[in-house]
């Protein structure tokens, strides 16, 4: 019997840590007074309030634009060096690129932040280019990191994919390229979606290394909401983090929905 509660106890325990916070953060930005710990009523003002900060509307705008770039750039170049290290088993610097197409995973965001910034600093002295720190810089080193898990994504779907499928192409005709193109990338394309959409939101949530290589006129949505909170916690952030959840909340539920149709598809086309 004790063993029978347990198990639930201890779930509940744990999802009470995890999302407690996020449902007071909710809670409280409906709320009138602004403090954010005192409830005085309810109340949408701060969700007003959110709408009418021109900071806050084009940091945002800065950082979606930022994101859809860079993930595309990560989905490019993660792509091609995907397939160069699955289907080329040995080449010169096969392992360089293996280990430096990793290395961001493992490296922590204050150096590699460091070391760009050090590198855009050395190419403006030296080529005159990028001239200062922006957008661009951001969506280049954004690009950078997002390459590497854009990498891994798609190299686990490559690695199971049946070969006999482009070699069948290759006997009808078909030159390397189409085969790519006709075969492989239909293939992989939840894949390509999947590492695309990574990219997306880890450049969206990116602080550290954003707050290295950006300059004047150039603050991301995360530096305006930590210059923010640096004076203390206000309702329009709350507000903010609301709507925030509230579309990737639907894009979770979206996505759970097409996942159950598709097994009771299939069934009825069986």
């Amino acid at each position: 019997m004790r063993r029978g509660w347990f198990l639930p106890i201890t779930t509940a325990l744990g999802f009470g840590f995890l999302y407690g916070p996020i449902l007071s953060l909710v809670i409280f930005s409906f709320n009138e007074n602004r403090l954010v710990t005192v409830w005085s009523g309810f109340s949408l003002k701060w969700y007003g309030e959110l709408f009418r900060d021109p900071q806050m509307l084009s940091a945002a705008w800065l950082s979606l634009q930022i994101a859809a770039v860079s993930a595309t750039i990560a989905l490019v170049l993660g792509t091609l060096c995907a397939v160069a290290l699955v289907r080329f088993k040995k080449f010169r610097g096969r392992t360089a690129l293996a280990g430096m197409s990793s290395a961001p995973l493992v490296m922590p965001d204050v150096i590699t932040g460091l070391s760009l910034l050090l590198l855009f600093v050395a190419m403006e002295s030296l080529l005159g280019w990028p001239r200062g720190r922006g957008s661009l810089t951001i969506t280049i080193a954004h690009a950078t990191f997002c390459l590497a898990y854009v990498c891994v994504v798609v190299q686990s779907r490559l690695v199971d994919l049946d070969l006999s499928l482009e070699e069948a192409a290759m006997d009808l005709g078909a030159t390397p390229v189409r085969v790519f193109f006709d075969i492989t990338l239909p293939i992989i394309a939840p894949a390509l979606i999947s590492g695309w959409l990574l990219a997306f939101t880890l450049s969206l949530d990116d602080l550290v290394i954003a707050s290295f290589v950006s300059g004047p006129g150039s603050s991301t949505l995360p530096m305006v909401i930590f210059s923010k909170i640096r004076l203390g916690v206000s309702p329009d952030v709350n507000a903010l983090a609301t709507i925030i959840i509230g579309v990737v909340s639907l894009g979770v539920i979206a996505a759970t929905l097409l996942q159950m149709r598709r097994p009771a598809t299939k069934q009825g086309r069986g």
